[in-house]
């Protein structure tokens, strides 16, 4: 809905006039917190008030601050008399006490000026200094873990976080990085000599877990002597290693009176680290801790503000290691993400239009779908439902858990005619739905976290006969199903379709991806990239020329200091 179709919609600026008035990027949030701002310190000057409020949206958008040169009809003076205003701090050694700083034509919320320059000196303090390790039997652990000369990516890793506090290791899905963090442990613990202690984090429960699950069964492959040094590891959450500290969702146990007890810290999924998560784990470390964070760059960011792990690969100048060979997938897969990673659209519609087996793109003629653009995402959403559903009659946990990673439908949108919501509905209507509260075989979403249950937002489970005339829910992975009673679950939903952004960090055999009309903001790169990269052996993009070419031609900007020399 536009502000014609509702003028008075709760988020249209209310009795706005000036240069507030004149943007419609702002919303009565931006708004109100720049004018409580400017009342508060006695500032009325039009100009400041919009800096405060556009600083305000740019965080809504995933930047940490606001560039007045990126400002399209910027007012006369703007930067002159931001700078003077009582409300900003000017420079990096100005007052503490002011709620806006304006730093090199960037205009932050103080807070999140502190967050960046606490993420800023913890990361170049700890790749300025070495890291103790026993040279020779780094090498042995190396060659050991390594045999094979070709593995030079991985063989630099291990040696990165052996001599040094820091090490960012990249690489895109399937490219072994998860292998790298077993070996890495492994390899610490010989060239150090002593028994470390290792904390393993992911941004969500769902990908420690994953993290958890995939490290440890690395662990077990390598020789006696290894996994006997290493043990079993166990992965949470960031939030759940530093602390739940009562009353605030900011603050944690663990800080820089309280440091975390750890000697090597493992980030998996950093790209989904926001800036002020990250500032306050550089906090809680201890300065002789190793840092390891691993991710894929390329990747969607945080939903929240920052995108700190492509911050820190664009600025730090050694520490960095990416793998770059993909296992996951095959050649056609690999090359279609490469040419969206590297954002040559020409390249990505030739694969996409190879006619490999891997490959399908759907063209349709406008933006009104037909049967027929569907067809293919039909046949599958049916054959994986009923799969699902005859695994589910016969309480087959294993099998229905198997049939939910066959096949994904991910969207940019929850809403509208290219939303979630809507085809999530469009789905069930072609499985058909089940009788009862429960139906057998129908796919859940968890949609909040639950230490009680154990289940975190973003799990996915299938419902199952428990043989006895009622149901359970299967979750985790075929090979260890972890079966829990309806009554017992936190919020979920029906997850036929997912957004991209929650299908992060998953990955199913077949993906289909529907991407919205030109119009949509959400078209990127970094969604592009995201959703076609979930797959295993299959993608089937349905959008139109112009759609993919925007997405790919299309990075997300998220406006930061933290690339910007110190």
């Amino acid at each position: 809905m536009t502000i014609a179709d509702d003028p008075y919609a709760a988020s249209i600026p209310w009795r706005v006039t000036g240069l507030l008035a004149a943007r419609e990027e702002l919303t009565s949030a931006d708004v109100h917190v720049a004018r409580r701002l400017g009342a508060i310190g006695g500032e009325d000057d039009e100009r400041v008030l919009l800096a405060a409020a556009l600083a305000v949206q740019a965080l809504r958008g995933g930047s940490v601050c606001v560039v007045l040169d990126d400002v399209a009809d910027a007012p006369a003076g703007w930067s002159e008399a931001v700078r003077l205003s009582p409300l900003v701090s000017d420079g990096p050694g100005g007052p503490a006490d002011r709620p806006l700083r304006w730093v090199d034509g960037r205009v932050y919320l103080d807070r999140y000026w502190r967050d960046e320059q606490t993420v800023r000196s913890a990361m170049h303090d700890r790749i300025s200094r070495a890291a103790d390790a026993d040279p020779v039997a780094l090498a042995t652990a190396v060659d050991r873990l390594y045999p094979s000369p070709f593995d030079l990516a991985q063989r630099e890793a291990v040696r990165t976080a052996a001599t040094s506090h820091l090490t960012v290791l990249t690489g895109g899905p399937g490219t072994g990085k998860t292998t790298a963090v077993a070996r890495l442990v492994a390899a610490l613990q010989a060239a150090t000599g002593s028994r470390l202690r290792v904390a393993l984090a992911a941004p969500t429960g769902k990908a420690a877990a994953r993290l958890q699950e995939s490290v440890n069964a690395e662990i077990a492959q390598l020789g006696a002597a290894d996994v006997g040094a290493v043990g079993s590891l166990r992965a949470t959450t960031v939030h759940r290693l530093l602390g739940w500290r009562p009353g605030t969702t900011t603050r944690f146990r663990h800080d820089r009176l309280r440091r975390l007890p750890h000697d090597v810290v493992i980030v998996d999924e950093s790209s989904m680290v926001s800036l002020s998560l990250m500032a306050r784990l550089v906090e809680a470390l201890r300065p002789t801790a190793r840092l390891v964070l691993v991710g894929d760059p390329d990747q969607l960011a945080s939903v929240e503000a920052g995108a700190v792990l492509g911050d820190l690969v664009a600025a730090l100048p050694r520490g960095v290691v990416r793998l770059t060979h993909a296992y996951r997938y095959g050649p056609a897969l690999a090359e279609l993400a490469e040419a969206i990673r590297l954002g040559d659209a020409d390249s990505a519609l030739r694969v996409l239009r190879s006619g490999d087996e891997h490959l399908s793109l759907v063209e349709p003629a406008d933006e009104r779908l037909t049967p027929r653009d569907v067809a293919g995402l039909r046949d599958d959403v049916e054959t994986s439902g009923q799969a699902l559903v005859d695994a589910a009659r016969v309480g087959d946990s294993a099998a229905a858990l198997t049939a939910l990673g066959t096949h994904r439908l991910l969207l940019a949108h929850r809403e509208g005619p290219f939303g979630v919501a809507h085809w999530a509905a469009t789905a069930e209507t072609w499985i058909g739905s089940g009788s009862g509260p429960w139906p057998l075989g129908r796919p859940l979403l968890v949609t909040e976290n639950d230490r009680a249950s154990g289940l975190y937002n973003g799990d996915t489970g299938v419902v199952v006969s428990d043989g006895l005339d009622g149901v359970v829910v299967a979750f985790g992975e075929p090979d260890a199903p972890r079966l829990v009673r309806p009554y017992r679950l936190p919020a979920v939903q029906p997850v036929h379709a997912m957004t991209v952004h929650r299908g992060q960090g998953s990955q199913f055999a077949r993906v289909t991806l529907l991407l919205p009309p030109v119009g949509s903001p959400l078209l990127s790169r970094e969604l592009l990239y995201t959703a076609v990269t979930r797959a295993r052996e299959h993608v089937r993009v349905i959008g139109t020329d112009d759609a993919i070419r925007t997405a790919v031609e299309t990075p997300v900007r998220r406006a930061s200091g933290l690339r910007e020399p110190r």
